[in-house]
């Protein structure tokens, strides 16, 4: 039988959050342009595989913003999660199991 494992209501609340974080910044940065400051297009066909970019206007400072906001959270989140005091009452693959579990628990509700 699999072990199961008591997390905490704040492990659980920060682990969602870091989820949900993570998925907003993801569909940011594929609508946004494909590089932060304006640059030319190219075509490259010299490598294994042929690269195509469209000119891009380059990210405004609001989207920079943005960008730079959900990375902070993203980081405070995931030093949270993995710094919780829940992890010292776990050890080995027993620690490794239940970091697991936890990245899936949104899942299991």
């Amino acid at each position: 039988m699999a072990a199961t494992y008591d997390f905490p209501s704040d492990l659980l609340a920060g682990q969602e959050e870091l989820h949900q974080v993570r998925a907003e910044l993801s569909a940011l940065l594929k609508r946004l342009p494909w590089s932060v400051v304006p640059l030319d297009g190219f075509s490259d066909d010299s490598g294994w595989r042929k690269v195509e970019r469209p000119a891009s206007p380059g990210w405004t400072e609001d989207q920079q913003a943005e960008v730079e906001k959900l990375r902070r959270r993203e980081h405070e989140l995931a030093v949270f999660v993995s710094g919780h005091r829940f992890w010292t009452e776990t050890t080995g693959p027993d620690r490794m199991d239940a970091r697991s579990r936890l990245k899936h628990a949104h899942e299991e509700d």
